[in-house]
Order: structure tokens, then C-alpha cells, then sequence
């Protein structure tokens, strides 16, 4: 059944070269559309459920399934969601409980679907007007015994689907000893991180990101990001960008939404097994969460092996992150902060757990606060903050290598 799904590809590919050279087929120069009108997620008789999505023009595709929790993935090569909320499609109360939908990684788009119950695809299809070049996106589901669905699941295998940067040999040691770092701009595409109105989490820190970027490189340093635009982009890929740029320091850029307790202020994390509050216990797993929203396979994750690896920066790096918090801290403070009354924190974020290279995630504010909102959408507050956080991370360059003759003996 895998097999099936991952050839739709092939064959929706070639379906394509039968359209007409007409106005219709100059159209499948733009991004496909889905259009609400025609469009529904709805449940029918007899333990299925109907998917059926109009598009613009019929693009590649390919569907499958994910465990734990079920889930049904779409990727598209490419459809624009621009102006579709789930409202204009999804039955309330459905077998389907949710879907999300955006940018999954350069060149495809993502829909998720939540299922309320094991469901696997019974008939697939994407058939293409001739005369008009539009597609309509046909999934009936069927349910099935938990068993099934979990052996059916699973990312369909293809080698042309790994992101460029993972094949990307590993940096060697810089010869002329430049110091990199790497910034995360947290969430992205399909995963849009915390929301307030029309503000979204993932735009806000990819632009301050590249802010900070410049900030640094005018100081000589070099700086990769792990994420340039708008997509996708799953934890353990961050932390696999920073090792292969043999990065010296990881940055995670966020800005989160707590409406409980009226959180706000800056607030700088290093890594620990344990939250240091409930609030940013809470704060854990939703952003942990980011790959289960974005339809990421987390079938393959060792929880013993995570745990090796956590122990292991908790003796060899944790120190040296402990520094550079600090020094981010006291380098936001001096550039006017706000900050949090509890600045320095500890928790167990995944894109923190690098074994070998100092890693801290900063909490810009929270979306929640009015102050903190505001704040974030100023470009002069950007542009303090950044070369806030720029002084500190040169003065934490400065001082580790100040100590590493010292950690040698």
C-alpha cells in the first residue's frame, strides 16, 4: 500500500502532460489553489470518511499515514493555502478531527489530518478537467483495526526526498578558526507556532533572525541559519544543520503565547531534564510538539538513545551553555530588555540537546502580553534586542576561549 501511495507522483506527473496548450494549461505557471467552494472534509456511511479538495490545477502528490497519533499526511509539489481555513472545509464532529495545512519544506506543501480513529485511504485519486486544467483531490477513508493501520503506516521511502542539507557532508575543523553561528528561527511552514490575531510566531522570528544575523556578521562572525524562508523544518534536523556547519554555538529564536499567569519578559533556557516551572513545562511540550503538527514520522525515535544524548550535554556542554545563557542575558538587559523576573531558566527542549556544541533557546516575549507584542513588531526594539544579543555572544566567545587552555589541563 506504501508502494501505491508514493507512485501517485509518477502517475499524477504524467496525467499532467495530457492537458490542453490552451489558457488553461498557461495557468500551471502559478502555484495551484485550493478553493473552498466544492471543497469538504466529511464522514459517510459504513466507517468512512471523504476528503475531497478543488484545486486550480492538478499538481504531484503523494499520501500516507503516520502513528502514534494517527494521522493522515497530503504532500503537495506545491499548492498555495493562501486564504483556506480549516472552517471552509472540515465537518464538525467528524472522524477527522483537525487539519493544518502550509509549506512543508522548499518546493512542497503539507496538509494534516488528525484522526479521531485508525482510518487508512480505501480509494485515491486526483482526476484533471481537460478543458479546464482543474483538479479535484478524491481520498475516501475506511476504518480499520488499530493493527492494520500501524503496519500500513509509516513515511513512504524515496532518496529524492531528503532535504539537501542533511546530505550535506559534515564541515570540516575551520582553518581560519572563524567562529559560526547558528540561528533557529523556531517553527515554519506548516507549523506556524504561537498565534495572536494576524501575528504568527514563525514569521516574527525569521525576521528577527535575519536581524541578528546582520548584527553578527557586521562583527565578522558567520552565521547559518536553519531555516532561510518559510518552511518546515523537524527538531532533529535543526540540531543536524548546526552539527554539519560545525557551528560553535546554537541559538533558538521564540516568542511563545501563555495567556495563564500573564507571562512576559525575555526569557534565556539551557538545557535540562527536568522544566524548571509548570508554566515552562507547558512551554516544552508545545514546542516539542512542532513535529507531530507538521505530520512529522516520529516512528524511528530512540527515547534511549535521546536520553544518552541529553546526559552527555548535560556534562560536556552544559557548563559552557550555562556562560553563554548568561552572557545572552545580561546582553538583552543592558539593551533594555524587557526581561522576565526569572531570566535564566532551564528546560528540556529537544533542539537543545546537541551533545557537543552550547546551545541556548530565547524566549523573545510572549504573545500574549500587549507590552511584549508590541515590542516585537517595532523594528528599532528588533534592531537593540539584536545587537543585545549580538555583545553577549561576543563576550561569550571571548571568554570560553579565554578558559579553553585552562579546560585542556
Amino acid at each position: 500500500m506504501k508502494r501505491l501511495f508514493a507512485s501517485l507522483i509518477c502517475a499524477l506527473s504524467v496525467s499532467l502532460g495530457g492537458l490542453p496548450s490552451s489558457g488553461a494549461a498557461q495557468d500551471l505557471t502559478a502555484l495551484a489553489r485550493i478553493t473552498p467552494q466544492g471543497s469538504a472534509i466529511t464522514d459517510g456511511w459504513w466507517g468512512r470518511s471523504d476528503i475531497t479538495l478543488n484545486l486550480s490545477q492538478g499538481v504531484p502528490f503523494r499520501v500516507f499515514t503516520l502513528d502514534n497519533p494517527a494521522r493522515l499526511v497530503v504532500d503537495f509539489r506545491e499548492v498555495d493555502f493562501t486564504g483556506l481555513s480549516a472552517a471552509d472545509v472540515l465537518e464538525q464532529g467528524g472522524r477527522i478531527q483537525a487539519i493544518r495545512f502550509g509549506a512543508f519544506q522548499p518546493g512542497w506543501s503539507r496538509l494534516v489530518a488528525d484522526l479521531s480513529e485508525p482510518m487508512l485511504p480505501e480509494v485515491i485519486g486526483m482526476p484533471v478537467n481537460p478543458d479546464t486544467g482543474r483538479a479535484t483531490l478524491e481520498i475516501t477513508l475506511k476504518t480499520v483495526k488499530a493493527e492494520a493501520f500501524a503496519a500500513a503506516s509509516g513515511t513512504p521511502q524515496d532518496p529524492n526526498w531528503t532535504p539537501a542539507y542533511l546530505d550535506a557532508p559534515v564541515a570540516k575543523a575551520k582553518p581560519d578558526g572563524r567562529f559560526t553561528v547558528v540561528l533557529d528561527p523556531g517553527h515554519g511552514g506548516i507549523d506556524p507556532g504561537a498565534q495572536n490575531g494576524e501575528t504568527n510566531e514563525k514569521f516574527l522570528m525569521l525576521s528577527f533572525a535575519q536581524t541578528l544575523a546582520d548584527a553578527l556578521r557586521r562583527e565578522g562572525v558567520e552565521v547559518v541559519l536553519t531555516r532561510r524562508e518559510d518552511v518546515f523544518v523537524a527538531l532533529d534536523a535543526r540540531v543536524a544543520i548546526a552539527q554539519r556547519a560545525a557551528g560553535d554555538i546554537f541559538v533558538s529564536l521564540h516568542a511563545d503565547n501563555l495567556s495563564q499567569g500573564g507571562a512576559k519578559g525575555a526569557i534565556v533556557y539551557t538545557l535540562s531534564q527536568d522544566a524548571s516551572d509548570a508554566a515552562t513545562a507547558q512551554m516544552v511540550a508545545r514546542h516539542d510538539r512542532s513535529d507531530i503538527v507538521a505530520g512529522a514520522d516520529l516512528s524511528d525515535a530512540d527515547d534511549q538513545v535521546a536520553q544518552i544524548l541529553l546526559e552527555v550535554a548535560r556534562t560536556e556542554s552544559a557548563p559552557r551553555s550555562a556562560a553563554l545563557g548568561a552572557a545572552v542575558a545580561e546582553g538583552m538587559k543592558a539593551s533594555g530588555g524587557p526581561m522576565n523576573r526569572r531570566p535564566l531558566r532551564e528546560a528540556g527542549f529537544s533542539v537543545l540537546k546537541s551533545a557537543d556544541i552550547p546551545s541556548v533557546l530565547i524566549e523573545l516575549g510572549f504573545l500574549s502580553s500587549k507590552r511584549d507584542l508590541d515590542n516585537l513588531r517595532d523594528p528599532v526594539w528588533r534592531e537593540n534586542m539584536a545587537q543585545g544579543i549580538a555583545n553577549g555572544i561576543l563576550r561569550w566567545r571571548d571568554a570560553d576561549a579565554a578558559r579553553a587552555p585552562l579546560v585542556r589541563q
